[in-house]
């Protein structure tokens, strides 16, 4: 498989990167955790992904890059979690969204039919994220408040979990359904790009008007049954706008009773300076691998998973 990456993206001339695993910056995201490390007494984290250190790239050339890298979360452990995973990311200057989900789709798809010349290449569906809860929940999620989720929740007879209720936020709320009537009504043999997904869930993705006028992010993820692969974005590159989101993120965590992120203030300086607009894209290749070899878990695809390591 990675000889195979390498020579799809060395044809298209995209350049292999490398970029720091050890950082003094944390992730600020609501959903990961950094794992910790230390250097003569300084507190410093393992990366969550390459994604700041290759956006500093680009702020020194427009020159498409990719990079295969170990990450780390201190999080889930699991059938599909391991603390320590390998990770594709690449970033293509100039590119749309919708350019970088076809590229992905080629590279999926020549991974796919390396394993057996003779087998028929791989489906795709693609669905808007309002198509695919308009489709599975009656609901248009851009619409969508607390009580009209736990409406649809009631009637479609969804299990509500202990302590999300009207008063939480809409989001959690949408990450609930998608979860538990979203993802088990896609294609189970095949692959699903679901992408504009909620203004308010744009990470680091620019919003954008869609065909409805309606803001959304310019985000995308790539599933495989319900397995989440890749995570990509049309990237944001103003820098005022990202430091805000970021404060924002820690503003979520520390009103859940975790411990703020340290911004990276090296990629919003990059940012100031100048990132060329680019799409970008993580693929967790641990998990590609599974679905390559119709294996279960992600500890059938590692040498030697968490326990053993």
């Amino acid at each position: 498989m990675l000889k195979n990456i390498r020579a799809f993206f060395d044809a298209r001339d995209v350049l292999e990167v490398e970029t720091p695993l050890l950082s003094v910056y944390s992730t600020t995201d609501p959903h990961l955790e950094s794992l910790q490390a230390s250097f003569q007494d300084q507190r410093c984290y393992l990366n969550t992904s390459p994604e700041y250190g290759m956006k500093r790239l680009l702020a020194g050339s427009n020159r498409a890059i990719y990079q295969i890298c170990k990450s780390f979360r201190d999080d889930e452990l699991g059938r599909y979690h391991n603390p320590e995973f390998t990770m594709l990311e690449w970033y293509r200057p100039t590119y749309g969204m919708e350019q970088l989900m076809q590229e992905l789709n080629e590279l999926v798809s020549r991974l796919w039919m390396a394993l057996d010349e003779g087998q028929s290449a791989p489906v795709f569906d693609s669905l808007s994220y309002r198509q695919a809860f308009e489709q599975s929940a009656g609901l248009d999620p851009h619409q969508a408040t607390s009580s009209s989720c736990l409406q649809v929740a009631e009637e479609r007879g969804v299990e509500i979990p202990q302590g999300l209720g009207v008063d939480d936020d809409v989001d959690e709320w949408l990450d609930w359904l998608l979860t538990q009537l979203v993802l088990p009504s896609l294609r189970k043999d095949g692959f699903t790009f679901i992408y504009d997904y909620p203004a308010s869930q744009c990470s680091l993705a620019r919003i954008e008007k869609d065909d409805r006028q309606q803001d959304v992010a310019k985000r995308f993820e790539l599933l495989y049954g319900d397995l989440e692969l890749a995570n990509g974005f049309y990237e944001l590159t103003d820098a005022e706008e990202q430091l805000q989101r970021f404060n924002a993120e820690n503003a979520t965590r520390l009103k859940s009773n975790r411990t703020a992120g340290r911004i990276d203030e090296n990629l919003i300086d990059a940012l100031r300076a100048g990132v060329a607009e680019c799409s970008g894209v993580a693929v967790g290749l641990d998990r590609l691998l599974m679905v390559l070899t119709g294996t279960d878990r992600i500890d059938q695809v590692l040498s030697f998973s968490w326990g053993k390591a």
